[in-house]
């Protein structure tokens, strides 16, 4: 099953089908061991416009679909989990821009992008995970610039970003309305990142701190209006829930495929054990979980393309698919059975790549808060 999608999408999923094969699915074992910077990997991407895929048609861009645009993303999650993230993390922190941006900041940020550029969204801090609204970072109007202070954390591409998009209080005493949106160029003095984090999975994926020390920047880098960078914030997430749904399904998708291919080789009892019934029922299982994803993330793709509300159906589409991802990967490694414990074969390391993805966008308890408040009312 899957997506349907257009003819200049197949030509497009083609293509980046044979560059993940080529430069990324085999390569991304050894910086998942490493943890290094897939520079020459994301080089290419960036140069064959894979980062760009989200760049309105009036800006520059192909002119995709959302469905267009999900499956290409599904394929480069089979690949790998980290790449995925990497090339969506700049379609992320475009959404504050194309939600709440000028024409001119727009059209600034399209050409940024279609140059190669990465960007990187921050919004988590510290003391402000969950409760995005609890953020201390600031932002002091100065005459015709903001000064910027504060520390984020876990921002995604933040070590390569060329641009951010960041959150900072311009009125304390206003709670969550005191929150507004910025746009930050690298090079800008007093922004700086940390350490990468060395996490358990999507390794390929880099995440840091970005720390802000009397960090200046013009006026008009300011992203809608003041006290409106809360508003920004949720409504970016709303869209990106669905890319992680979108990304949960192409990593199940790559576990299902492993199992089967380790099933069909694997000989126990004179037979491979892909003739068990056992084994039968836990791909079926695996196969009813990921087409419901799927299906689950085009329905909201779709709604978005036509401009009906999908609050509700992101936040489902990302707590299923990321839910069925790690139980799909788990079912994996135990098809597998003790190889799928070994770093030797793929299951062991799509099962960590799997965890992220009922954390990040908002946790998997923050989605089911948003469901229920969505479904019972006020």
């Amino acid at each position: 099953m899957g997506y349907i999608i257009s003819d200049d999408a197949k030509d497009l999923l083609g293509d980046i089908k044979n560059f993940c094969d080529k430069e990324v699915r085999e390569q991304a074992k050894e910086y998942d061991r490493t943890g290094e910077w897939a520079e020459d990997m994301y080089n290419k991407a960036r140069e064959l416009g894979y980062t760009a895929l989200e760049v309105p048609e009036e800006y520059g861009g192909i002119g995709l679909s959302r469905i267009d645009i999900a499956a290409l993303l599904e394929e480069m999650a089979k690949a790998d989990a980290g790449f995925a993230v990497t090339m969506s993390a700049t379609s992320l922190a475009m959404k504050p821009v194309l939600i709440a941006g000028s024409q001119e900041q727009k059209k600034k940020l399209c050409e940024l992008v279609l140059d190669g550029k990465m960007g990187a969204f921050a919004l988590t801090e510290p003391d402000a995970g969950s409760d995005a609204s609890a953020g201390r970072a600031t932002a002091v109007k100065d005459g015709d610039s903001y000064i910027l202070n504060g520390r984020k954390c876990f921002i995604t591409n933040a070590p390569a970003a060329d641009f951010f998009c960041i959150t900072a209080m311009t009125d304390k005493s206003a709670g969550v309305k005191g929150i507004s949106m910025f746009f930050v160029e690298k090079g800008t003095p007093g922004l700086s990142t940390g350490k990468d984090e060395d996490k358990m999975g999507i390794r390929g994926s880099h995440t840091c701190d970005v720390v802000l020390e009397d960090c200046r920047i013009p006026a008009e880098n300011l992203l809608g209006k003041e006290g409106q960078g809360f508003k920004i914030a949720m409504q970016t997430l709303d869209q990106a829930r669905t890319w992680v749904g979108c990304m949960a399904v192409g990593v199940a998708q790559r576990a299902m495929e492993e199992a089967i291919a380790y099933a069909k080789e694997r000989i126990q009892f004179g037979k491979p054990i892909i003739k068990n019934q056992v084994i039968q029922f836990k791909i079926a299982d695996m196969a009813i979980k990921i087409e419901t994803a799927r299906q689950m993330v085009a329905n909201t793709l779709n709604k978005m393309d036509a401009g009906i509300p999908y609050g509700l159906d992101s936040a489902i589409a990302k707590c299923y698919a990321s839910d069925m991802l790690v139980e799909v990967t788990s079912e994996a490694v135990q098809i597998f059975g003790g190889y799928g414990y070994s770093r030797e074969y793929p299951v062991e390391k799509l099962y960590r790549d799997a965890k992220i993805f009922q954390i990040f966008e908002g946790t998997n308890e923050i989605q089911r808060i948003v469901i229920a408040n969505h479904v019972i009312g006020k």
